[in-house]
């Protein structure tokens, strides 16, 4: 078979493999959705059927309103999420220029250590952060959150956009000092703007792992002011009676700010991925 021929094969192999990829991976979302607005005996029954007129129900919804606090879990994992990103991507984003900027004493040793955060998971330090947090005067507060989330992040983030910094035209950044603009100028004004499909990825690989974590909530700030949405939800089950519905619901509305940001930065997201693929 010709090269021009295994083309097209190869594409829709490819093609078809992604889709397949992307149904398995979009079922369990989907079968939540579908079974938040069903009665809890249809969920059991026929968990895989839409709704209909017998088994359509918001007794989920309305469950998760109108017992304790959802929206204030809500408005606690956007603060939590948007701030620990915003404080990733700035700090990450100059950290990365530092390093693939710059050529100093210790530059590979300080690579390989950020990449240490990589692969080594931050819940083994969980006995330590909490004893920091407890002299710090910062358990039950969001801000116990925001600085655990940002250290988190920040090692990938770091891992990432020094590979696409790096990548930037010497030549455009030399001009600009031959300009006169200081490196933070160069920076902000000329390095940024040629890496936002890096910064996209960095944003929506922090969130989800932050949106979704339960382990931090749980340990940091478990009081009622300070829950997020992961910790809300499990207030609907319980040792032997779970609230399936108002679970469900709750997941759904969970699953929201995660399909929104993927929209949002969908394209950039793409750019990044395959830019970083392909060198």
């Amino acid at each position: 078979m010709s090269r021009a021929n295994q083309s097209p094969v190869r594409s829709i192999a490819a093609h078809a493999i992604l889709i397949l990829y992307t149904l398995i991976a979009l079922f369990p979302v989907v079968i939540i959705i579908i079974n938040s607005f069903k009665t809890k005996a249809a969920i059991f029954r026929s968990p895989l059927s839409l709704p209909n007129s017998e088994t359509f129900s918001l007794i989920g919804y309305q469950t998760v309103t109108s017992q304790g606090n959802f929206f204030l879990y809500f408005q606690n994992s956007m603060i939590v999420t948007v701030v620990a990103i915003a404080l990733v991507l700035i700090f990450g984003a100059m950290a990365a220029f530092a390093l693939s900027e710059y050529r100093f004493r210790g530059n590979t040793l300080m690579g390989l250590y950020l990449a240490l955060g990589i692969m080594i998971p931050i819940r083994l330090g969980t006995v330590s952060i909490l004893e920091l947090m407890v002299a710090s005067g910062l358990v039950n507060t969001l801000t116990s959150l925001i600085l655990v989330y940002t250290a988190q992040g920040l090692p990938l983030a770091i891992f990432i956009l020094s590979e696409f910094m790096g990548q930037v035209s010497k030549d455009l950044k030399d001009a600009g000092r031959m300009d006169g603009l200081s490196e933070y100028r160069i920076f902000f004004r000329l390095v940024l703007p040629l890496v936002r499909p890096a910064m996209a990825t960095v944003a929506v690989f922090t969130m989800i792992p932050i949106w979704n974590d339960l382990w931090f909530p749980l340990i940091l700030a478990p009081s009622e002011e300070t829950k997020t949405v992961t910790l809300g939800a499990q207030m609907f089950i319980g040792q032997y009676v779970t609230n399936w519905n108002a679970v469900l619901a709750a997941l759904s509305l969970a699953i929201l700010p995660v399909l929104i940001l993927y929209f949002i930065f969908s394209r950039q997201l793409i750019r990044g991925i395959t830019a970083g693929a392909v060198k």
